[in-house]
């Protein structure tokens, strides 16, 4: 019997999280880079979708964010997927570049 795809939730800073990386990479590295990058994102939110355990845990002090796991998108290691699984869901909390400050941007979600 095959794995049942969660339903995928996207919170609204990481709809603009989303937003901001597709200007970002179409302006620094083309907008080839920049559809490659949505391609990506797409293919690694749906294996999440189906093995959300894929992810390595996190722990942040606010409750809000337990049971918070993150995973890089597929072709772009740095850029990383926070989310939070559920039972019959996957919440994307954040899709952030690693080399930003992770602990203070995730402390204030």
């Amino acid at each position: 019997m095959g794995r049942s795809r969660r339903r995928l939730i996207l919170r609204p800073r990481a709809d603009l999280d989303i937003d901001h990386q597709f200007e970002y990479l179409a302006v620094e590295a083309g907008l080839a880079t920049a559809r490659h990058f949505l391609k990506a994102l797409r293919g690694t939110c749906g294996s999440l979708q189906e093995t959300p355990e894929l992810g390595s845990e996190r722990t942040f002090a606010p409750r809000r964010l337990a049971g918070l796991r993150v995973w890089p998108v597929k072709g772009f290691r740095r850029h990383l997927i926070f989310y939070i699984p559920s039972a019959d869901a996957i919440e994307i909390v954040r899709i952030l570049h690693g080399a930003r400050d992770l602990l203070s941007i995730l402390v204030d979600e």
